[in-house]
């Protein structure tokens, strides 16, 4: 059975002890649930404990494997740009769309303080203290030591050094800089490694953390997850209709019908998968087979797109965010917010290849604004269906960059959709051949 089934199975079975226990109050099973609550700090200390080197190290490795910046050139810029800037406007979507759909599926007061009560004897809440404002944040942001920046919780300036570090190690010679691509790299697969033997505890771990909370809260919490999961879905339908499809309308001259129709194998490979690299091989056939487009741009744009374009997933995290905020009660306004999407938009450089990637990443955002890292786990519970949207987003993503990169290089997207077909089927198959290496 697969690990995403196995973690939904732990979580069913949580919420059916707690709603039992919550409707019936039977001392049994009251204490039931609470004897479980140690096997759930086990498992948030085991997965916490991976978080900041994880972070670092990928980090690093996604910002310098860019290469020279200089050399990037104009089509790098206009790739990097596109991506760069939806994300930033599927943020701001998903904290509109959380905003107004989450309040709908309320938490009592009582209930919030109880759940910040008990996060606190489950973890100590990292980064706690109240995040500075204004031109304080700015100054915030530049860490003394960043060493310490880590040791104390406080991830969005460690994130903002390594990632002028990355920068600064694009400027290197090739040698020199492969040497420390390679050393972030090695360090992040022994770090995913790490995560995926935690994972093995994860229907363990998110049942010893539901149970207890489902049984002191009843069905107010079932409900708030489950307006988590309406936002998110409806958040990343918004992103497709609403940014993308426009996008290749009025820059690509496509029309909407010819464009789905070329995307839906991907679209459909990124759903099942919730693997964008699974579904480059498809993507790349798509991009040139039906699309028109050139193999300079879509063999630059898509493999590109799939190492670092996130926006469905930044999209998600905004969403998860904008939850954990309301599930504990935490003060959550504009400078909050302002905060946790910066923290979301630079973790969104590089998602770790692992189940729930895209949750384990929102660590340093939950970090900066002091929301309590058991909320992780409850995400982790219910990640698979929220994970299979934000992948489509993605590859939908991926495919419209390089339908509007194309555009802006002085292609005509669609005019000529099989005059790459001849080489097509070899390059996919090496594409193929990569991504199965790297998934």
């Amino acid at each position: 059975m697969r690990s995403h089934v196995w973690m939904a199975a732990g979580l069913v079975a949580g919420l059916l002890l707690g709603l039992l226990a919550a409707a019936t109050q039977h001392p049994v099973l009251l204490r039931a649930a609470e004897l479980v609550r140690p096997l759930g700090r086990l498992f948030l200390n085991l997965l916490t404990m991976v978080v900041i080197p994880l972070v670092a190290a990928a980090l690093f490795t996604g910002v310098a494997g860019l290469g020279n910046l200089k050399h990037l050139g104009r089509l790098g810029a206009r790739t990097l740009g596109f991506f760069w800037g939806s994300t930033l406007v599927a943020i701001v979507l998903g904290f509109l769309v959380a905003g107004i759909l989450l309040p709908l599926a309320p938490i009592p007061a009582e209930q919030q303080a109880a759940l910040r009560q008990v996060a606190d004897t489950v973890a100590a809440p990292q980064g706690a203290e109240q995040p500075p404002g204004g031109a304080d944040f700015i100054v915030a942001l530049v860490p003394r030591n960043p060493v310490q920046a880590a040791v104390d919780g406080h991830l969005l300036p460690l994130i903002v050094f390594i990632t002028i570090f990355a920068v600064a190690a694009t400027s290197l010679p090739d040698e020199r800089r492969r040497v420390l691509i390679e050393l972030a790299d090695g360090a992040t697969q022994a770090l995913i490694k790490i995560v995926q033997w935690v994972l093995l505890l994860a229907p363990v771990g998110i049942f010893a953390l539901v149970a207890p909370e489902v049984a002191r809260f009843g069905w107010s919490l079932v409900k708030t997850m489950l307006a988590l999961l309406v936002a998110v879905i409806l958040g990343c339908l918004l992103l497709i209709a609403a940014v993308y499809l426009p996008a290749t309308i009025l820059v690509a001259r496509l029309r909407p019908a010819r464009f789905l129709r070329a995307s839906l194998p991907s679209l459909a490979m990124g759903f099942s998968t919730t693997s964008s690299l699974a579904a480059l091989p498809t993507m790349l056939d798509g991009a040139e087979r039906d699309l028109g487009l050139s193999r300079r741009v879509a063999g630059f744009v898509l493999p590109l797109g799939a190492s670092l374009n996130r926006a469905g997933s930044a999209l998600y995290q905004a969403v998860a965010v904008t939850f954990a905020a309301q599930l504990y009660g935490v003060n959550f306004g504009f400078a909050e917010a302002f905060q946790a999407g910066a923290a979301v938009f630079l973790a969104s450089l590089t998602v770790a290849a692992i189940p729930s990637g895209s949750v384990l990443s929102l660590a340093p955002a939950f970090m900066q604004t002091g929301l309590p890292l058991t909320g992780l786990t409850l995400l982790i519970g219910v990640d698979r269906l929220p994970d299979m949207f934000r992948t489509m987003t993605n590859v939908a993503g991926h495919l419209t960059g390089a339908a509007v990169v194309a555009a802006l290089e002085g292609e005509r997207p669609g005019s000529s959709p099989s005059r790459h077909r001849p080489d097509t089927e070899n390059d996919t198959g090496q594409h193929a051949g990569r991504a199965r290496t790297e998934v």
